[in-house]
Parts: structure tokens; C-alpha cells; sequence
């Protein structure tokens, strides 16, 4: 800084105000300074600066499985958000696990990021409250906010499960079965009440209705092998799959037992990834709006992550929506729903 500055021919208080608040620099000097500083190929030393100024330009993201689609086509809505504050977005993954969630989050902490974006491995929230206490802005990523002490962005997950299940009950399908992950992950629980809802809705029973495999993990593989748990040929006549990924691994599976989807079985998943309309055959799916629901978490979390007095927690829930594609057999969605 002291050689910028004697490039510049200005003082060192000006080459710290053109890096930390150029709002308060005069343009002509902004702009000289800022000549010198690419003329010398100067470098702010991050680290150095965040001891001295105790905040880090970092922010933490904490997604459940960092190879599920889904986080990663939300992760862009975040990023686009925190450049705009020339935030550094840090992706840790908890990989469902409340314990390597919490030594992420003691990592984070002592690098004092500003805030976290997180979906939580576990029911448990009451340490996140904590954190959001010592000062740390807290932001819940699709999860509904358990209470009014953390700011959360959902998606409306009991809707989702609402409209795939109606979707199917109105293709005649009265025996469906319903590939879910463990219960203690909310939106695996919600996606169940949703489901449970569409049959009540008919007057039908979910005890008969639906038969639910649990998997331990939310990826194709597992989805491939819940498929030995379910009696295909004298059993469900759809499938509902919990995630994309879920669904992917499903049709493997049908495929190579030589079960036509979707003549022979119907299958949907939830989240409509990329990969999604690309699968043979298409994949109907219940939307989620990714984008959107990372841009309004990082919107969010910089609020809280301020502190400022008139804050107040908010609870932002989108609204998912049915695509209706070749894997459930019904007509297809109009181009561009």
C-alpha cells in the first residue's frame, strides 16, 4: 500500500479508502489510484485485512449433498447474489451428517464469515439459533423456519407431494409406491403429508395406497435398489420418487428388469433438474424454483447478516409445479410451463 500510494502521489489513508470505501474517494483520485494499483499488480492481503477489520468476505454455504442437482442448480442464485457484494461464496457439505455439519460450522465460525446459508442434516436446529446469538447472520435453505428466530426460503414441499399425488391418482393409479428418504429430513416427511393428502383428497386410504420404501441415501443407486422392496409385477402400478436423482436410479432399474415406464409403470420424481427432461423416457417431475430460491436466501442472509435494527425474521415459501413429461404417460406440459 505504501508503494501505491507513493505511485499515486497520494497518502496511504487514500489508497485504504479507494480499496475498503472508494464511495468516499474523488473520482480523478479514484481512478489514478486504481491505475497505480494495476500498474504494480498490487494484491490486498485478504487475511491481513480481516484481522484488522475482525469480518471476513467470505460466506458459508452448508448443503446436505453436494452431489444431489438440485444444490447445485441453486448455488448459481446464490452466487449471483453475493458478487454483487464482492462476497466469496465457501460450499461445505454436511453429506447428511450432524456431525460434520457441526465441524463445518465450528471452521466457519472461527474464519468469522458474516453469515451462513444452510440446509440442515438434521430436525435439530437449536445450535443454529445459537450461532445467529454470537452474531452470525443465519439463513435456513429449503427448510421452512421452525420458529420465528431464523430467517428461512422453502419451497412448499407438502404442495409438491399434493400435486404429484393427484397427478397419479388421476391417471387411474390406486397402488403407488413411493421411493422417500428418512423421515428426520423435513422435506422427505413434508413430500410424504403431501402425498397422504392427494389420496385422502380422493377418498381414498394412504394404509392401502401407498407403500413406502425408506432409503438411506437420496442418489441413483439406492433408488435402483429399493426396487428388490417393492412387488413390481403384482404390486404398485407407479412410481413417486423423492428426488430426480431417486427417479434416475429407478428407471435403471425398471429398464433392466424389462418393466416398459411407462406402459407397464409409471414413474415420476421432484425437483425437475437439467437432467431431467433429457432422460429416456422424459422424466415428469414436480419444478422447484432453484434460482430463485438461492437468490432470495443470499438477499436474505445479507440483511441478517447486518444486523440492522429493524430486521425482522421473514419466511419466504415458493410454490413448486407439476411437469407433466413421457415417464407418467399423460399429455405433456405446454412448452415453456
Amino acid at each position: 500500500m505504501v508503494d501505491v500510494a507513493a505511485h499515486a502521489g497520494v497518502s496511504v489513508g487514500t489508497v485504504s479508502n479507494v480499496l475498503n470505501r472508494p464511495e468516499l474517494v474523488a473520482k480523478p483520485t479514484l481512478r489514478r489510484v486504481r491505475a497505480s494499483i494495476k500498474a504494480l499488480g498490487f494484491v490486498p492481503n485478504a487475511p491481513a485485512r480481516q484481522l484488522r477489520g475482525g469480518a471476513s468476505r467470505s460466506v458459508g454455504v452448508m448443503v446436505r449433498d453436494i452431489g444431489n442437482p438440485f444444490f447445485t442448480e441453486v448455488l448459481p442464485g446464490i452466487e449471483t447474489r453475493l458478487s454483487q457484494e464482492e462476497l466469496l461464496l465457501v460450499l461445505c457439505s454436511s453429506s447428511d451428517s450432524v456431525e460434520k455439519e457441526a465441524y463445518y460450522l465450528q471452521i466457519l465460525e472461527q474464519h468469522r464469515v458474516p453469515g451462513i446459508l444452510i440446509t440442515p442434516a438434521g430436525d435439530d436446529i437449536s445450535h443454529l439459533v445459537e450461532l445467529r446469538r454470537r452474531g452470525i447472520g443465519m439463513v435456513l435453505l429449503d427448510r421452512p423456519g421452525a420458529d420465528s428466530q431464523l430467517c428461512a426460503v422453502a419451497v412448499d414441499n407438502v404442495r409438491g407431494g399434493e400435486l404429484a399425488g393427484a397427478h397419479l391418482l388421476s391417471l387411474g393409479h390406486r397402488r403407488i409406491g413411493f421411493l422417500n428418504g428418512p423421515s428426520i429430513v423435513r422435506q422427505c416427511a413434508d413430500r410424504r403429508k403431501g402425498l397422504d393428502n392427494a389420496v385422502r383428497a380422493a377418498g381414498l386410504d394412504p394404509g392401502e395406497v401407498v407403500t413406502e420404501v425408506t432409503l438411506p441415501a437420496l442418489t441413483p443407486r439406492e433408488g435402483e435398489a429399493a426396487l428388490e422392496r417393492l412387488p413390481l409385477r403384482a404390486g404398485p402400478t407407479a412410481l413417486f420418487c423423492v428426488n430426480d436423482t431417486v427417479a434416475l436410479g429407478a428407471l435403471r432399474g425398471l429398464e433392466q428388469r424389462g418393466i416398459g415406464v411407462p406402459h407397464d409403470m409409471a414413474v415420476m420424481g421432484y425437483d425437475d433438474v437439467e437432467f431431467a427432461a433429457a432422460l429416456s423416457p422424459s422424466l415428469t417431475s414436480i419444478r422447484q424454483p432453484k434460482h430463485q430460491l438461492g437468490h432470495a436466501a443470499a438477499e436474505l442472509l445479507l440483511t441478517d447478516s447486518r444486523g440492522d435494527a429493524g430486521h425482522w425474521h421473514q419466511e419466504i415459501v415458493f410454490q413448486p409445479e407439476l411437469i407433466i413429461r413421457v415417464s407418467t404417460g399423460a399429455s405433456p406440459s405446454r412448452p415453456g410451463r
